[in-house]
């Protein structure tokens, strides 16, 4: 592959993220919730309770930025935040009940989307998209 071949390939890989990123952001619309509000209630969905400096590593962010995005979801009452049983020092970020119905029907919302999106790869091509994601993402 030449040069102009590889930047091709980087600059059409980036068109389809875009794509596929203002899609996904026009399914949380009706939830008035940025994507990385809802990526941290999902982390939270996911893995339960946990303490702020966790989340941002699963999110891959500073703490002060997960701070941030936990502010914004608290005064939603999407999440709460309580002592750690363990050390009363420390605090766990948790979803409220309405964070966890919001949660689900943004899931439900992203698989929905995520389906029209990739719909139109027949059976063959989604599965080999997949298996080269998966490892260009494990490199």
């Amino acid at each position: 592959m030449s040069g102009s071949d590889e930047e091709s390939l980087a600059e059409t890989f980036w068109a389809v993220a875009r794509r596929l990123r203002h899609q996904t952001k026009g399914a949380l619309a009706p939830w008035e919730i940025s994507p990385g509000q809802a990526r941290a209630l999902g982390v939270l969905m996911r893995h339960g309770a946990l303490r702020p400096g966790a989340l941002a590593e699963h999110l891959r962010i500073a703490p002060r930025s997960a701070t941030e995005v936990v502010d914004g979801l608290q005064d939603r009452g999407l999440v709460q935040r309580r002592p750690d049983p363990g050390d009363r020092r420390a605090t766990l970020v948790a979803p409220t009940a309405e964070g966890e119905r919001v949660g689900a029907a943004i899931r439900a919302a992203r698989a929905t989307e995520a389906e029209r999106f990739f719909g139109v790869l027949d059976p063959d091509d989604r599965a080999e998209l997949t298996r080269i994601l998966r490892r260009l993402r494990e490199e």
